[in-house]
């Protein structure tokens, strides 16, 4: 008989929660029963699952008594409010927010790339970042053929990165602009319909925003590789939903063109996408939904004799986010591994 799984949403009714409850239906994961938490202003809703409307419930110091696994979307303050309250009371918290990524009590898994590092912890899983996930799983099998020495990366985030209340802040923006009125801004700085900038997470004293550390830093963790050299440019473009990415790599010695596409073709999580006489490419749209990470554009770097140009398009509320969560609990109910390798201690 298969076991079956209490499982809390903390932050369900959020974008990545929404996801998460489509996704635990879809996948058809072992639930024994579902809770659904949020803040108070959210408590009273109901929210649809499996052929019934299931509660929404505020949060509270009993919110995971008998709870097995707490799927965590609600911010970094509310993670590090109540991620160790669900620890002590014995669930295993997978955290999509940034709250513990670099803590190095608590491993920060990409299924495809490091599952190993998922049997180390102490109660606390962390998501890594959206753009992190979706770079290294289209860089990581090319990494274990032949060494990647450096990455650099620009990407192209859409609208959704910054929730459901930005993608209709652009709506608006787009309807406003075409109107010929002038456009309004809450959640960006500025208008993003027809428009581009860097990152609007907070720049640190490097000169780089937070966001693009989050991919240097993560992505040595993840890779457990700490002097890799990588460097990242992150753009909000507007595009409602799914980010792109252009990534060139520098190997140790050169890899052709054909092995990267094989590589990649039977990589986990990665569906190579190329038409080059149509000159059809991974796009937004084509990722929108999607599980797999598309990648096409596969090409030489005419610059470098060991470099190699890539572009991968994922959507990051879905493998950037819900899905990359769902599959960690997949993982751990799999492998036995609900319960902490060390001692539940303190994690700050």
């Amino acid at each position: 008989m298969t076991k079956s799984y209490q499982v809390a949403i903390l932050g369900a009714t959020g974008a990545v929660g929404t996801e998460l409850l489509e996704l635990l239906a879809e996948r058809n994961f072992p639930l024994a029963d579902l809770k659904l938490l949020a803040s108070p202003r959210s408590a009273g809703r109901t929210m649809h699952f499996r052929g019934e409307d299931l509660p929404v419930e505020p949060v509270g110091s009993s919110s995971f008594d008998n709870v097995d696994i707490v799927l965590a979307s609600a911010g970094g303050s509310i993670s590090k409010t109540w991620a160790p309250i669900a620890v002590a009371a014995g669930a295993v918290v997978i955290d999509n927010s940034s709250a513990f990524r670099m803590n190095p009590q608590v491993p920060l898994v990409v299924p495809e790339v490091n599952p190993q590092a998922a049997a180390a912890h102490r109660g606390i899983i962390a998501n890594p970042n959206c753009t992190t996930i979706l770079m290294a799983v289209a860089v990581w099998p090319l990494h274990q053929v032949r060494t990647v020495k450096r990455i650099v990366a620009a990407t192209y985030q859409s609208a959704s990165g910054a929730g459901a209340r930005a993608i209709e802040e652009v709506k608006n923006q787009a309807q406003a602009i075409l109107a010929g009125e002038e456009p309004t801004t809450d959640i960006f700085p500025y208008p993003l319909a027809f428009n581009l900038f860097p990152h609007n997470s907070p720049l640190t004293d490097s000169g780089y925003c937070e966001e693009e550390m989050k991919m240097v830093n993560e992505t040595r963790k993840i890779f457990g590789t700490m002097d890799l050299r990588i460097t990242a440019t992150c753009v909000r473009v507007p595009v409602l939903r799914a980010h792109s990415e252009a990534i060139n790599l520098e190997f140790e010695a050169p890899m052709s063109v054909g092995e990267a596409k094989k590589i990649l073709s039977q990589a986990p999580g990665v569906k190579v996408v190329e038409d080059w006489h149509a000159n059809y490419f991974p796009m937004p749209v084509d990722a929108t939904g999607k599980d797999e990470v598309l990648v096409g554009r596969i090409r030489q770097d005419i610059s470098h004799p060991c470099g190699l140009e890539i572009w991968l398009c994922g959507d990051q509320i879905r493998k950037g986010a819900a899905l990359n969560a769902l599959q960690i609990a997949e993982l751990l109910v799999e492998k036995n591994l609900l319960q902490p390798a060390a001692a539940v201690g303190s994690i700050s």
